[in-house]
């Protein structure tokens, strides 16, 4: 595997954006195909996993913490993993359009740089804690782009921590407004999730997990009754006693990448 770590000037943030990407490296002599490129890329590019963080945390967590280089390698997948701030994947009324760069600008110059897939069968995300939400918000806005989307630990109710924190009200005003405007967008996992249901659109494959010894398990419960009741394809599992913390989700982002259904298609071809 290659990890690159990468420096990018965003045009839809004005600014410069750091990301870490993990990537197949051919080796041996037949590493360079005949066209001078790389031997064994798939006709469409390398499928992807978009791979996000939480709001404590920055680009380079997933592989300080988690073992995700390891774990990906043989798979023949790449690993795009964006830094977003404290922005909630949001456009910020007070901030950085991070969703337009992590829906729109992102995917576009990391096709270009590194070949991967524009397929929708061969993109995936996911992430934790925000990045729960983050992917969560990916899929359910564009379920024509993203073959299957994983939470883990997601923060998928903002406006229900915004209502139990009320210490970080100044925060949220920043991301959603003043006062802060959720419900009813594309932003509201709970409305979008049910319109699509509605549109005959919600059966793509989610995945979301929580330990039942979290601060945010509760809101993973209301997302999952959600979910079934509206009809969505949510493979939920929760674990007696895990917590918030990296143990956890390195031990599920393993589970995830067996989860994903290009994983199963793979395991079947071979």
């Amino acid at each position: 595997m290659a990890l690159l770590q990468c420096e990018l000037f965003s045009e839809s943030l004005k600014r410069g954006v750091s990301m870490n990407v993990i990537l197949p490296q051919p080796v041996g002599e037949s590493a360079i195909g005949i066209d001078g490129g790389p031997a064994g890329m798939p006709e469409h590019g390398l499928p992807t996993l978009w791979l996000l963080h939480g709001l404590s945390d920055d680009h380079t967590a997933w592989c300080r913490r988690t073992s995700i280089e390891r774990y990906v390698s043989g798979l023949g997948l790449a690993v795009v993993m964006p830094n977003v701030e404290r922005s909630y994947y949001a456009d910020m009324a007070r901030g950085g359009a991070y969703w337009t760069f992590i829906s729109e600008e992102l995917p576009r110059v990391c096709r270009r740089m590194f070949r991967l897939s524009s397929r929708r069968e061969d993109n995936f995300t996911a992430g934790l804690s925000m990045g729960g939400y983050g992917a969560f918000k990916l899929a359910l806005n564009h379920p024509d782009r993203y073959a299957a989307a994983a939470s883990l630990s997601g923060a998928l109710d903002p406006v229900g921590l915004l209502n139990e924190m009320p210490e970080r009200a100044d925060e949220w005003t920043h991301i959603f407004g003043d006062p802060p405007r959720v419900e009813g967008t594309g932003s509201d996992l709970f409305a979008q999730s049910h319109t699509l249901a509605e549109r005959g659109h919600g059966r793509f494959p989610l995945y979301a997990c929580c330990g039942t010894g979290d601060f945010i398990y509760h809101h993973s419960t209301k997302f999952r009754d959600h979910a079934n009741a509206v009809g969505l394809n949510l493979t939920y599992e929760e674990h007696v006693g895990q917590e918030h913390e990296w143990g956890y989700w390195d031990q599920q982002i393993q589970r995830v990448l067996e989860w994903l259904p290009w994983a199963k298609q793979e395991q079947a071809e071979r």
